[in-house]
């Protein structure tokens, strides 16, 4: 999750994220403050968590795209 907005959202209502942030709701300004302070020390930690999923074969091998084209309805009501 990239948005330190969504993951605030997510502390609210994500039960693993709840639990993850052990029950606090911090605001996403103390969020982004944390990922840019702390940078050098979670790049190595997420390196090491993907090398593991790819261990444990959680990953799958399929393509997944995402578009985040909007398109405005043409269709007037």
């Amino acid at each position: 999750m990239r948005s330190s907005r969504r993951l605030e959202a997510e502390t609210h209502r994500n039960v693993e994220v709840i639990w993850l942030f052990r029950g606090l709701k911090p605001d996403f300004k103390t969020i982004a403050d944390f990922r840019r302070d702390n940078r050098a020390a979670l790049r190595p930690v997420l390196r090491a968590f993907v090398v593991l999923c790819r261990q444990l074969d959680l990953f799958g091998r399929e393509l997944l795209a995402v578009d985040g084209t909007r398109i405005k309805c043409g269709q007037q009501q």
